[in-house]
This record gives C-alpha cells, structure tokens and sequence, in this order.
C-alpha cells in the first residue's frame, strides 16, 4: 500500500495542474495562438480523435469525455458540418458510423497541439531528458492505473 502522506501531497498537485490546464484563458490563448475559432467541447473530440489509433463511436468519445452521447452528438454534427470530422462505416458493424478525422481536422488539431506542446517544452526545457522521461512515463502508468481502478468501481 502506498504512503498516504505521499498521496495527500500528490492530490492538491494534481488538483492545481487540473485547473491551470482547465482555465478558460488558457484555452482562449492556445486557440488564438493557433487561429483556431471552435469553441472547447469541439477542440476536445479533435483532440480524442487525433490521439486514437482509428476513429471512434460517439459513445466512446463521450467516455473520453466523461459527458453524455447526446453532448458528443451535438458536438459532432457542428464539427461535421464544418468540414473537420466525418462519419465513416465501422468495419465490425457495417449499420454502425464512426467518427473520424478530416484531414482539415487533423491540421487543425494539429496546430492547436503544437502551440500546448510548445508551451510544454519550454517550461520543461531546464529538466533533464531523463527527468522528463520519467515524468511521462510515470504519469501514463498512474493515470493508467487510476482509469482502471475508478473503472472498477463503476
């Protein structure tokens, strides 16, 4: 079992990075600085479609998410009707649509990621490549881990 004096030291330090990326500002700032104009739920699918290897039923962006398919749906007819995601035939149920990416949604995902990763890099860029190493692997393996043990409990 881990030291619980750890853990109650870890969860402000998550809670505070939490709401420094969850700022609306910031989102406003990271939109500007890529000359994006949709509005948050909209760059969050873009973001879950870029990450997954292949595209995606509502449902499953929605559990990305945390939201309901109906926000997702919503969302997902503006995103189409702007050129940015399509619906595409799930290969494993011919009746079934996925969500995918347009190559307009991929280059605007992209330049949205690239001013975030950006802001990464430099206030990462004194740490050592080992320090951010470990950083990252140790925060998949965490995160990772919670997902499944909050999964459980469900």
């Amino acid at each position: 079992m881990p030291d619980e004096s750890v853990l109650a030291q870890l969860l402000p330090q998550l809670t505070r990075l939490s709401n420094l990326l969850g700022r609306g500002r910031l989102y406003e700032r990271a939109r500007a600085g890529a000359g994006v104009m949709l509005e948050r739920p909209g760059m969050t699918i873009l973001l879950i479609l870029n990450a997954a290897d292949d595209p995606l039923r509502v449902g499953e962006i929605a559990n990305r998410m945390q939201v309901e398919g109906p926000h997702v749906t919503r969302q997902v007819q503006v995103l189409e009707k702007d050129g940015l995601v399509e619906r595409v035939v799930d290969p494993a149920d011919a009746r079934a649509r996925l969500i995918a990416l347009t190559s307009r949604g991929q280059d605007v995902a992209t330049q949205y990621l690239a001013v975030v990763l950006g802001w990464f890099a430099e206030a990462l860029a004194d740490w050592p490549a080992a320090d951010r190493d470990d950083l990252s692997r140790l925060l998949a393996r965490m995160v990772d881990d919670l997902s499944t043990y909050i999964g459980s409990l469900d």
